[in-house]
């Protein structure tokens, strides 16, 4: 671990220093983006304006044959798209650590596009030991080229090594912004019995006491992910990082990914990746408060203008406590109406 006064030196002379906080950005989804299908790519300029973050996607659903075609499909992506002018992200998740395609990845991206390029995610993060060698190669390409600015790094948790490292991956790097839950391959990892990407069970649920009558027993359906969301948000957190629910794989089943992204929005994430078109708007309308929480948060706020003592609102009392509740809720408020202005009127900002 490093030590205190070196943990924000840059790790290569004339690399950018580390960022001390994270910029405050709206990222309610994450967008994935098959770089190598031109069709796809072309829709790019037009899509950047409706997202919060776009991602190029060089790792799962890239065919071998065509990771090549990704990576360069990418640079050209980021190189005709103005992401800047939008508000919107731009991150790639590069290929695994122990893949053939990795520094090629690397290597190209950052030197044709690394001012443009925010962050970089690691899919199958085991352990801080990842996160050191992508922070030392990072800075000394940024050193290099001449990126200006850090280039941000997402840990996806998808093995059983990576979820029980999950606090020393979160504290490895001043310059990691967050994590995901990458629940298909955790899956597999865990030797858990489901071919399911992310969402629950059927099967995986609890029943009741049998009663003296005989009567049919009630029963639900649990959260299989709950868990390891809520140990990935403590981590998170902990280290002033953000949180985010992965794929939902069945783009069907609109109010299964609602209810999935809603868990995980209540537990603490700030966003979820979404795959297909029709999962955007679910993600606007999850990671964003509701309209009366948000009127009862300003009113929290309003009535504790510098958080302490306590209240009564509505018959309830309001504290230091709630105070520091409500203040999450009318800052999320506050980024979301910037984002869309029109929301600033629904949410009763000033």
């Amino acid at each position: 671990m490093k030590l205190p006064r070196r943990f924000f030196q840059p790790l290569a002379t004339g690399a950018p220093a580390p960022f001390r906080d994270l910029p405050v950005k709206l990222e309610r989804m994450i967008h994935f983006v098959p770089p190598h299908n031109d069709k796809v790519r072309a829709r790019v300029p037009e899509l950047a304006a409706t997202v919060d973050v776009v991602l190029g996607n060089l790792e799962d659903a890239v065919p071998v044959d065509q990771k090549e075609a990704a990576r360069k499909g990418f640079v050209a992506m980021a190189q005709a798209t103005d992401f800047t002018a939008s508000g919107t992200g731009l991150w790639t998740r590069i290929n695994a650590l122990n893949s053939p395609w990795i520094l090629d990845d690397l290597f190209e991206i950052v030197s044709q596009v690394g001012d443009k390029l925010d962050v970089v995610m690691v899919p199958k993060v085991e352990g801080p030991w990842d996160i050191h060698y992508i922070d030392q190669l990072l800075a000394q390409l940024e050193a290099k080229h001449g990126v200006k600015k850090p280039i941000l790094v997402h840990a996806i948790l998808e093995t059983a090594e990576g979820v029980a490292n999950v606090d020393a991956i979160a504290s490895a790097s001043p310059r990691m912004h967050g994590m995901s839950l990458g629940p298909a391959d955790l899956a597999a990892s865990r030797g858990m019995k489901t071919t399911r990407v992310g969402g629950g069970h059927p099967d995986y649920r609890v029943i009741a006491d049998p009663t003296s009558d005989g009567a049919p027993r009630a029963s639900a359906q649990q959260d299989l992910w709950h868990y390891t969301i809520a140990k990935m948000v403590d981590a998170c957190m902990a280290n002033g990082l953000k949180a985010f629910y992965g794929p939902f794989g069945d783009f069907s089943d609109g109010d299964a990914c609602e209810a999935q992204f809603r868990n995980a929005f209540l537990m603490g994430c700030a966003g979820a990746w979404t795959l297909h078109p029709n999962q955007v708007a679910i993600a606007k309308r999850v990671f964003a408060p509701d309209p009366a929480e948000v009127a009862f948060a300003v009113r929290i706020v309003e009535a504790m203008p510098d958080g302490t003592g306590a209240v009564m609102l509505d018959g309830k009392m309001q504290d230091d406590a709630t105070w520091k509740q409500a203040k999450v809720i009318v800052d999320l408020a506050r980024l979301v109406a910037d984002k869309d202005p029109d929301l600033a009127k629904t949410y009763g900002l000033k």
